[in-house]
C-alpha cells in the first residue's frame, strides 16, 4: 500500500514545498496558463493539490479540550486568547476554496478534450468534498462566513460581501457533498487492483463528513437554540445509516485485528486497505529506509507537548460497565499501598491502549516505567507510539481522519437527540459494536434504568473514549454548549503516587497533581462559542462584522 502511494506523497511534498504560505495564489500563479486543463493527468495533479488539505498527524486540537495539556495552557482552553491579526484557520481553508473552484470550472475544458465524464466527474466530486471540508472548518469556528463558490478576480464585488448565515453556509457544504456522492468511487472500488487508489476521497468519505456536519449543526442549533435542529439531526442520522447499510466498512475488530484490535488502530497494524474501519486517512511514508513523508508525533508526546488529563481517565468505565463513581471494582489510588499501574485493573480496555503503563514497550529494549521524562504531572498518550520508530526519530504511521467507529457513534447521538429515547435495537447497530470489540458490557435501556444513569451521558462518554485524543472533544463540547461547564474547570493531571519520588507542591486535597486552577481558567459563553475573525481580515472586507463581544 505504501509504494502504491509513494509517488502521490512525493508529488504532494513538492506541491506543499513550491506554495510556501501563499495558497491562495497556487491558481494563478501554478495551474491557470493556457497550456493547462487538458488531461485527465492534469485535473489529477490539480485534485491532488487539494489533499495537502487533510490534517496531519497530530493530538494538539485536543489541547484546546478537558482532555489534554501540554507543556504550559492553552489559550482557546483557559479562554485567555486574544483577537489575531491573521490566522490560518481563516486563510488557509480560504486558498483551497479558492483552489477547489479552480478545478471545478475548468472541468469542462478537460472534458472537452475528449476525456471521459466519468474520470473527469471524479476529480470533481474530490473538489466538492475538499471545497465542503474547508466550509465546514470555517463554520465550526466562525459560524457564517462569506460563501465564495466560484474563482474570483482582484476586482470580484463578492470579495466585500458580508457573511451568508450559517444555515446558507451548511446547506452549500450538503449540496456539494451530495453532488460528490453522486460521482466518486466506492471506497472498494478505489481499492481494487484495477485502481489501486485507496487514500483517494471514496463515495463513504463524503456521506462521512455530511453525517458529522449534519450531527454538529444538529446539536449545535438544538442546545444552544435556533435553527432547525430535526432538520440536520435527520440528515445526520440518515447520512450515517446510508454508510452503515453500504456495506463498504466495518469494525477493525477481533477477526481482523486480534485482541489487540483497538490499539492497533493507530499502529502499523491498522494500515492499509485491509482495514474497513479507516474511511479516509491520511497516509505517510514507508521507512526510515525509503522515506517519503514522515511525522514526529513521538518526539511530541516524548517531550510532554500533549498528555492526558484525570477528567479523562474519570471517563472511562469500570469492567461491569459501571461510571467508577458506581462500581464496586474501582478501588482509589492510595500513595502508598497502590501503583500508577493499578489505575488500569478492572477498567475499560481502551484505557490501557490509549494510555502509557508500566511494562509497555517504549524504546528497542526498553519498557516503559514511572517515573517517566513525560509523565511526571499528566498521563502519557499511547497513540502512534512505536518503540522502533521512537529510537529512529520519525514515524509514519498513518492517521485516520474518519473510522467507522465514528459514525456509530453519529448514528447513535443523532438517533437519541431526535427523539429523546434509543432503542435497544439501535444501540445494538452502534454503541454496542465498539462495547464488544472493547469486551465491555451492552449498553440498554434497562441497564441505564437499573444503575441510576443517563442514557445522553452515556452516549457521550462513549463518543468521549472511542474517539479520546482524536480531535473531536472540543468542538462537542461546543456543540452540546458544555464549554462553559466543562473547560474553567481546574485541570487535574496524575495522582501522585509514592513510586514517583517527592511530591511537588502543586497537589489538590486528594493528591491529584494541579496543572492549571480554575482561578486561571475562564470561558465567556457570550462570546467564546465563536472564534474572533482575524483583524487583517476585517480591514479588507469592511462588510465582514466580527463576532459578538470580540
Amino acid at each position: 500500500m505504501k509504494t502504491k502511494n509513494k509517488t502521490l506523497f512525493a508529488v504532494l511534498f513538492l506541491i506543499t514545498a513550491m506554495i510556501s504560505c501563499d495558497t491562495d495564489r497556487l491558481p494563478e500563479t501554478a495551474i491557470a496558463d493556457a497550456s493547462y486543463w487538458k488531461s485527465e493527468s492534469d485535473l489529477k495533479m490539480a485534485a491532488n493539490y487539494l489533499y495537502t488539505s487533510l490534517p496531519n498527524v497530530s493530538i494538539s486540537a485536543d489541547l484546546m479540550s478537558d482532555d489534554s495539556f501540554g507543556t504550559a495552557s492553552n489559550s482557546i482552553s483557559d479562554g485567555s486568547r486574544n483577537v489575531p491579526a491573521t490566522d490560518g484557520n481563516y486563510n488557509n481553508n480560504y486558498g483551497f476554496i479558492r483552489a477547489a473552484n479552480k478545478l471545478i470550472e475548468n472541468a469542462p475544458k478537460v472534458l472537452a478534450n475528449g476525456v471521459a465524464a466519468t474520470n473527469v466527474n471524479w476529480y470533481v466530486g474530490e473538489a466538492k468534498y475538499f471545497r465542503a471540508r474547508a466550509y465546514y472548518n470555517l463554520l465550526q469556528r466562525y459560524g457564517g462566513v462569506p460563501l465564495i463558490l466560484k474563482v474570483l478576480d482582484e476586482n470580484s464585488p463578492e470579495l466585500q460581501a458580508p457573511q451568508n448565515t450559517r444555515d446558507e453556509v451548511v446547506n452549500a457544504i450538503y449540496a456539494d457533498l451530495d453532488d460528490a456522492v453522486s460521482k466518486l468511487r466506492t471506497a472498494s472500488v478505489l481499492s481494487s487492483t484495477t485502481y489501486a487508489s485507496y487514500g483517494r476521497i471514496s463515495q463513504t468519505a463524503a456521506l462521512s463528513l455530511k453525517a458529522e456536519v449534519a450531527l454538529f449543526e444538529g446539536t449545535r442549533s438544538k442546545f444552544h437554540g435556533y435553527g432547525d435542529p430535526i432538520k440536520h439531526l435527520t440528515i445526520a442520522r440518515n447520512a450515517a445509516k446510508a454508510v452503515m447499510d453500504s456495506k463498504e466498512h466495518s469494525l477493525f475488530n477481533t477477526a481482523s485485528g486480534g485482541n489487540t484490535a483497538y490499539f492497533n488502530l493507530l499502529q502499523y497494524a491498522g494500515e492499509g486497505s485491509g482495514n474497513k474501519e479507516n474511511i479516509l486517512v491520511n497516509q505517510y511514508g514507508k521507512s526510515v529506509a525509503d522515506v517519503v513523508v514522515s511525522h514526529n508525533t513521538i518526539a511530541e508526546i516524548d517531550n510532554g507537548r500533549y498528555g492526558q488529563t484525570q477528567s479523562l481517565v474519570d471517563a472511562y468505565l469500570m469492567k461491569d460497565g459501571l461510571p467508577y463513581t458506581k462500581s464496586p471494582l474501582y478501588v482509589a489510588p492510595n500513595a502508598t499501598t497502590t501503583k500508577a499501574k493499578d489505575l488500569y485493573t478492572n477498567r475499560d480496555p481502551r484505557m490501557s491502549d490509549r494510555f502509557f503503563k508500566t511494562g509497555d514497550p517504549y524504546n528497542i529494549g526498553v519498557a516503559f516505567s514511572v517515573p517517566n521524562s513525560f509523565m511526571v504531572s499528566k498521563y502519557a498518550y499511547r497513540g502512534y507510539f512505536n518503540d522502533v520508530d521512537r529510537a529512529a526519530g520519525r514515524s509514519f504511521i498513518d492517521y485516520p481522519i474518519t473510522r467507522y467507529a465514528e459514525i456509530l457513534l453519529i448514528y447513535a447521538e443523532a438517533s437519541f437527540e431526535l427523539n429523546g429515547t434509543i432503542s435497544d435495537a439501535d444501540l445494538d447497530l452502534s454503541i454496542n459494536l465498539l462495547r464488544a470489540r472493547a469486551a465491555m458490557p451492552k449498553l440498554t435501556n434497562a441497564f441505564v434504568t437499573a444503575n441510576g444513569l443517563d442514557m445522553r451521558t452515556e452516549i457521550r462518554r462513549e463518543r468521549r473514549v472511542e474517539l479520546s485524543l482524536e480531535g473531536f472533544r472540543y468542538w462537542d463540547l461546543i456543540r452540546w454548549k458544555t464549554a462553559e461547564i466543562e473547560l474553567p474547570k481546574t485541570v487535574l493531571g496524575s495522582y501522585w503516587y509514592a513510586e514517583f519520588g517527592k511530591a511537588p507542591a502543586t497537589l489538590d486535597s486528594n493528591s491529584y497533581i494541579i496543572l492549571q486552577a480554575n482561578t486561571k481558567r475562564k470561558f465567556d459563553p457570550a462570546r467564546d462559542y465563536l472564534w474572533p475573525f482575524p483583524t487583517n481580515e476585517l480591514g479588507l472586507n469592511p462588510n465582514l462584522k466580527q463576532n459578538p463581544n470580540w
